[in-house]
């Protein structure tokens, strides 16, 4: 078993974990006990009352975070074309297919978000096992299959987030830097949580929002107060 530090006992000690903690305080608590050199991302996981081993109740999608994700997002598109000149002029780092397609073959992944045309995808396909298990693979239910390359390229630069149910009914997704403001996580916090309640399937039934944690890279994760959240909304 790894040893802890002295900086994360004293994090720890400052987090209740038997206590439910109100949003604002729970983000002046995950501020206050991010103690790396670094600057921490804030992640939030959120257990839903769901059961994603049935297609109808799959909860996936995607939202843009007013405040951004304090990073330089890399985005790589597959287009042709006019399209092909679009992402460019939109800011995409990266613009091809064939040649795209054979440098991620060869073991390169220097991108954070993929983006492709619908007439791409055969080609895309090609290589959807390599890019599946990261995270990667373009998907017309998070706007990233799309002739709309424009908005495309531009939400995922503003901060786009992605988000997907696991196995276990979690959701993890970030919502900024430690740096930030506590009102822009607030406000980043906000849309993430709304955008998962707007995804609610019509099949999951009884308490979706059943347990939601806020923490930083390092530090110890701080629970909310469910229903002090969702009044928010």
């Amino acid at each position: 078993m790894a040893n802890i530090t002295k900086k994360h006992k004293e994090a720890l000690a400052k987090v209740d974990r038997s206590k439910n903690y109100a949003l604002t305080e729970a983000i002046d608590l995950v501020k206050a006990t991010a103690q790396a050199k670094f600057d921490e991302t804030v992640d939030v996981a959120v257990r839903l009352g769901v059961d994603p081993r049935h297609a109808d109740q799959m909860v996936r999608g995607a939202v843009v975070l007013p405040n951004g994700l304090g990073k330089t997002i890399k985005v790589l598109v597959f287009a042709k074309g006019e399209k092909e000149r679009e992402a460019k002029e939109a800011g995409a780092d990266y613009v091809g297919s064939d040649d795209l397609v054979a440098k991620i073959q060869e073991g390169w992944f220097d991108f954070d978000t993929a983006i492709a045309t619908p007439d791409m995808m055969g080609v895309v396909g090609k290589i959807g096992k390599l890019l599946g298990p990261r995270g990667l693979m373009p998907n017309p239910k998070v706007g990233t299959v799309t002739f709309d390359v424009e908005r495309a390229v531009k939400e995922s630069k503003a901060g786009k987030v992605e988000f997907r149910v696991e196995k276990a009914g979690i959701i993890h997704a970030p919502i900024g830097k430690r740096s930030f403001d506590g009102e822009k996580l607030k406000e980043n916090f906000l849309a993430l949580v709304d955008a998962l309640v707007k995804a609610k399937p019509s099949a999951a039934k009884g308490n979706y929002l059943r347990k939601i944690t806020i923490s930083s890279t390092m530090g110890p994760g701080v629970n909310l107060d469910v229903s002090e959240v969702t009044a928010q909304l």
